[in-house]
């Protein structure tokens, strides 16, 4: 993520002024509480948890608060395991997609927050900075060292993710029920893979196929079906209509993207978006597939960020906004959420995730023959 991790609070309380939120909400699904990943690149495991969190409570289940830190910590041994295997040429950081927490949660299964929070020793937020510096220097030494390296260098891994994360826990107690991380997963979350889609929208791969998408968090080379951007935008707003929720990976450090002030829009050449308040209606890019392209090309739309959409909302003039969950902690005017327009959401996405019942018929017979082929 480009965005460095340690000033998310500051651009809240920098950027925070007395605003008039004029965003009237059309459509706001069942979430769960505003967290706080803190110092951590961690965003892509918020977003995605809390996406599953919202499945549950769409389908009547009781409210959950999963632990992001099991999925988080699972994840860092299969990037050990990836920079190991090819060498050090290859990424070994805090980010990564939304697909991995979908790759997690079926392969390693999930904790309740009360179960394991990754705090120890009287934390009260996460910071993995020097985490991730100790893991990498551990994995470098591996590497510049006499071959052949230790077969049991996992075990040193594992110690040193201990030491910042503690050790969870391989039962645990929920609700008067001993619980695995896999019995959780699939008793009480009632988690299936399968449930969920992946889409993209870039015009140098085949439209209605999958393919990699290639930004440098995408670690463990998963792939997204590619739709042309209009129906990507459709894609999503009908499944939040209907109720469900999205995960949403975009790029937070073009101009425009203001949570400091709830909001977060294109811009149009010359358009002014600075002062005490946003106007939601002002002109914005017209949300072009060949321009959003170009933006891709020249690195400048990247993937920084993941969020959770779980509504929609209208301007005074009728525009369109996707309501947005953060995971920042409940700073700015909107306490953690943010207004996106659905221009700064066309040109600005990387990728989204959705619950497959969200899509037609049509949309699924599509996805299932790229599956195939």
């Amino acid at each position: 993520m480009r965005v460095p991790v340690i000033l998310f609070a500051v651009l809240f309380t920098v950027q925070a002024t007395a605003q008039t939120n004029e965003i009237t909400v059309q459509k706001k699904n069942a979430a769960t509480t505003v967290k706080n990943q803190a110092q951590t690149g961690t965003c892509w495991c918020f977003s995605t948890t809390s996406l599953v969190e919202s499945e549950c409570l769409r389908k009547g289940q009781p409210s959950l608060d999963l632990s992001e830190m099991f999925t988080v910590r699972n994840m860092y041994l299969e990037k050990a395991q990836n920079y190991i295997r090819r060498q050090g040429a290859a990424r070994f950081d805090e980010g990564g997609l939304g697909h991995d927490v979908i790759h997690a949660m079926a392969v390693y299964g999930a904790m309740p927050e009360s179960a394991y929070s990754g705090l120890i020793n009287g934390q009260t937020q996460h910071n993995h900075s020097q985490l991730v510096s100790d893991l990498r220097s551990y994995l470098d030494s591996l590497l510049k060292a006499k071959r052949p390296i230790p077969d049991n260098w996992q075990q040193r891994f594992t110690a040193i993710l201990d030491q910042y994360l503690g050790k969870p826990p391989a039962t645990f107690e929920y609700k008067g029920h001993t619980y695995t991380p896999l019995t959780f997963a699939k008793e009480v979350v009632k988690f299936d893979p399968a449930d969920y889609a992946f889409f993209t929208s870039f015009t140098h791969h085949p439209f209605y196929q999958s393919f990699i998408v290639e930004v440098p968090d995408n670690f463990s080379n998963g792939a997204y079906y590619n739709v042309p951007l209009k129906e990507l935008v459709s894609l999503t707003k009908t499944a939040v209509e209907n109720g469900y929720t999205v995960m949403w990976d975009a790029d937070v450090s073009n101009r425009g993207w203001m949570p400091g002030k709830g909001y977060a829009l294109a811009p149009a050449n010359g358009a002014p978006v600075q002062g005490s308040e946003i106007n939601p209606d002002l002109n914005e890019q017209p949300d072009s597939q060949e321009y959003r392209q170009r933006l891709y090309e020249e690195l400048v739309t990247q993937d920084d960020h993941l969020m959770h959409i779980i509504g929609l909302g209208k301007s005074p003039k009728g525009k369109d906004f996707f309501i947005v969950k953060n995971s920042w902690g409940t700073n700015g005017p909107l306490s953690g959420y943010v207004n996106v327009s659905e221009p700064y959401f066309a040109l600005n996405t990387i990728t989204v995730i959705m619950p497959k019942a969200a899509l037609n018929k049509a949309v699924k017979e599509k996805l299932a023959m790229a599956m195939k082929n």
